[in-house]
């Protein structure tokens, strides 16, 4: 039996080890803000968005919703963006994505200030993270992937992993930030020819294609580690499931990420975390 590798304690762990530099902040005059801006109501947005709200009560910290129509137009859009970037009480801004596709997307997360971008989604933050600097911050699923593998004390340095997804919100970025702390990496995809061979030659393997079984039996070996990152509605089972089969490959693994209250479930604190480190560098 694989150890089940649940989110919930990793994002008690970084909950509470944000209230003593957020009680700091508030001493200093400081009141870490969020601002949410969102266009239109999706239900994954929405779902998401009281998962911050409620991780925002719980730390005491700032939260601002900007809320457009879905049919906004892009300069009501950018003047949002606009609005958070020159606010000196807003430290952190996250966007839900996609956007509507009458709205440029690109050109949007080019407007946000990268020292407010606390999900990743502007260039200055990906230069930050194939440069490895602090300038800007990591998307919070990557983020939460990799506190959830320094929270079970998975070894990473000289460690072999696999990446299955190569997307900017988790695969490119999660690979950087495996192989900045000395892992050896390979990415992949659905089109990587004999997928399975590779995956089991691994030590971790962090799954996040966005298709719902792409990781079986076959793909996996004893002792691994898997992070399975994909969030996937299975109308014959009526329930969420992740990118890998799990009731084939735990009986195989040394530890996997349940679907859902694995990797899903660490992201709000990973979130309310970016929203404290920006304001402490803004603030200084």
């Amino acid at each position: 039996m694989a150890n089940i590798l649940k989110g919930k304690p990793v994002a008690d762990a970084i909950t509470e080890g944000l209230f003593p530099r957020i009680d700091a902040l508030k001493a200093a005059g400081v009141l870490p803000t969020l601002a949410v801006v969102r266009v239109g109501a999706r239900e994954e947005d929405l779902s998401y968005e009281r998962g911050i709200v409620k991780r925002c009560e719980v730390l005491g910290l700032g939260l601002r919703k900007i809320l457009l129509e879905e049919d906004c137009t892009q300069e009501e859009l950018i003047a949002a963006l606009e609005q958070v970037n020159v606010d000196p009480e807003v430290y952190g801004c996250l966007m839900f994505r996609p956007l509507p596709k009458t709205l440029d997307e690109d050109a949007a997360c080019a407007a946000l200030d990268p020292a407010k971008d606390v999900d990743g989604i502007t260039e200055g933050s990906l230069f930050g993270l194939f440069a490895n600097r602090p300038k800007g911050f990591p998307p919070c699923t990557a983020d939460a992937c990799m506190q959830i593998l320094k929270h079970y004390e998975c070894e990473l340095s000289g460690a072999e992993a696999v990446v299955v997804g190569r997307s900017l919100v988790i695969g490119r970025p999660v690979s950087l930030m495996l192989q900045a702390a000395d892992a050896t990496v390979t990415m992949c995809h659905t089109r990587t020819r004999d997928l399975p061979a590779v995956c089991r030659r691994a030590d971790i393997v962090v799954v996040a294609a966005g298709r719902a079984g792409v990781l079986g039996a076959d793909a996996v070996s004893e002792g691994q580690t898997v992070i399975d990152v994909g969030i996937n509605w299975d109308e014959e089972a009526q329930k969420l499931v992740g990118d890998a089969r799990f009731d084939e490959v735990e009986p195989i693994v040394g530890a996997i990420t349940p679907v859902p209250g694995g990797v899903g479930s660490v992201t709000t604190a990973v979130l309310a975390k970016h929203v404290v480190e920006a304001a402490e560098r803004l603030s200084r």
